[in-house]
């Protein structure tokens, strides 16, 4: 497998987490179960998932065999007793565009509305509300506006290969952030695992469900990560 583009820019502050953190809310006030697009530092190592003999799953390395950091990535962490389709995994293709956190916010939504969405879209519009005045012409945006456009805009359904307009009642209630690993985990429904699923979204040239070590997420969100919680609505 080849590098893929990357595209999630980390926030300029933190206030976003600060005011809206999942901790605020009581345990069973809390989502779970949902599906989780995440912002993090990609490492080299992520390139190469590796698939196993004993169990056919493809992984990718421990936190003690990670080296460099090639930039941000967005990547949807998956809930158990979800199925992400064959063709939304051919579909969600970011392609050499930076376009990252629209293909992965998009694709939470895939799993909670069994939906196909317009990624691109999506993308685009969180350029224009975040806090880079070179976004556009340069690629990238955050997670945080990402998933704004979703809260504020709602999103846009792809049916026969064609949009429709931006939809309020496509998009979600409310996000949240994540600041323990163990209170991620018991949001998108994996307490205590020791590893987790995300799909990434080069289409079908990176494998199709990837495991990573809990221990690597855990040092991913230490590192300046996003980890969000989606109500949808």
């Amino acid at each position: 497998m080849t590098e893929g583009p990357l595209g999630r820019r980390p926030p300029t502050d933190w206030r976003h987490v600060e005011r809206y953190p999942l901790s605020a809310l009581a345990g069973p006030d809390r989502p779970t179960e949902v599906p989780s697009p995440v912002g993090v530092n990609w490492y080299a190592e992520f390139d190469h998932p590796v698939q196993s003999n004993k169990d056919r799953r493809w992984r990718v390395a421990q936190s003690g065999r990670l080296t460099r950091v090639r930039g941000g990535h967005c990547v949807c962490f998956s809930p158990p007793f979800v199925t992400d389709t064959t063709r939304w995994w051919r579909f969600y293709d970011q392609g050499q565009e930076g376009a990252c956190v629209g293909f992965g916010a998009s694709r939470a939504m895939s799993l909670l509305n069994r939906k196909s969405y317009d990624a691109r879209w999506l993308y685009h519009a969180a350029q224009e509300i975040d806090e880079w005045a070179d976004t556009p012409p340069e690629e990238g945006t955050s997670v945080r506006a990402g998933l704004e456009i979703l809260r504020t805009s709602g999103h846009r359904v792809m049916r026969a290969g064609f949009p429709h307009p931006p939809n309020p009642r496509e998009g979600i209630a409310v996000y949240r952030w994540a600041t323990s690993i163990d209170d991620w985990l018991a949001a998108i429904g994996r307490p205590g695992a020791d590893e987790v699923p995300f799909l990434n979204s080069w289409g079908t040239t990176y494998s199709h469900i990837t495991w990573m070590p809990t221990e690597v997420v855990e040092r991913l969100l230490r590192e300046d990560g996003e980890f969000p919680v989606i109500t949808d609505k």
